[in-house]
């Protein structure tokens, strides 16, 4: 299942290509039909992801008749950009501007969707490491909330630490990578209480994800070795896959 970041990337690209214009909104393999001959030839206004959550916007936010497709990947799920060309293989939603292709192929999730179930759906999500908790928005008020009610969780709990960064109530958008680079690099056992660490453990975590996830969504690519063990810095070869090649 892909990580935050690669659906962080996916809003970012989706909005720079199609956004502020009408798009052609269509379903190839015929399952969203209905939903996008109703958003076709409208505004695209933008995309935005939440974790794992990835929110397409239809029409003016603010309108009544905003309209929102609400897609989570899950473990097959693909969402390519790519030059217009037909369609190959099962294409449950396409989006197009005549030159540009963003097909959607298994998702686990894709329903259309008013801003109020966007608002609730999104309520039941934990701090994304990829949104800022600075307070210079409402949404990165929200994000700095639900930061503060995943720490204060997790250091009640009694379940492993491991599993409590994979809950996406706690922590929206960290994988199992992310999950487990993290605790080795902070030299946490994953199986210890989410109860047994210190303020300052968990603090340190996230700031760490925060930099994994970040460079993950500049660069497109996970990549967890500190700067001390690159093959350069310990005097190696480099082997084909360092830096998560």
């Amino acid at each position: 299942m892909p990580e935050g970041h690669v659906i962080h990337r996916l809003a970012d690209e989706l909005t720079t290509r199609f956004a502020g214009r009408p798009v052609n909104v269509s379903s190839p393999q015929g399952r969203f039909a209905t939903e996008a001959a109703a958003l076709d030839g409208r505004l695209f206004a933008g995309a935005e992801a939440w974790g794992k959550h990835l929110f397409l916007h239809f029409g003016d936010p603010s309108a009544p008749d905003a309209r929102i497709i609400h897609i989570h990947l899950g473990l097959i799920g693909t969402f390519t950009l790519e030059p217009f060309a037909a369609p190959r293989g099962q294409v449950r939603l396409r989006i197009d501007d005549g030159d540009v292709a963003a097909d959607l192929r298994g998702p686990q999730r894709c329903v259309v969707v008013g801003p109020a179930e966007e608002d609730a759906a999104l309520a039941k999500l934990g701090v994304d490491p990829l949104r800022p908790v600075d307070g210079t928005t409402p949404d990165a008020v929200l994000n700095e909330e639900k930061r503060q009610r995943a720490f204060a969780r997790t250091r009640r709990s009694s379940k492993p630490i491991g599993a409590l960064l994979m809950d996406q109530s706690m922590y929206a958008g960290v994988g199992s990578i992310y999950r487990t680079e993290a605790l080795f690099r902070a030299g946490i056992d994953p199986t210890l209480p989410g109860s047994s660490l210190t303020g300052g453990e968990l603090s340190d975590i996230w700031d760490d994800m925060v930099v994994l996830m970040d460079y993950g969504l500049e660069h497109g690519r996970i990549d967890t070795v500190r700067d001390e063990h690159t093959p350069e810095a310990m005097g190696r070869e480099p082997r084909k896959d360092d830096h998560g090649g």
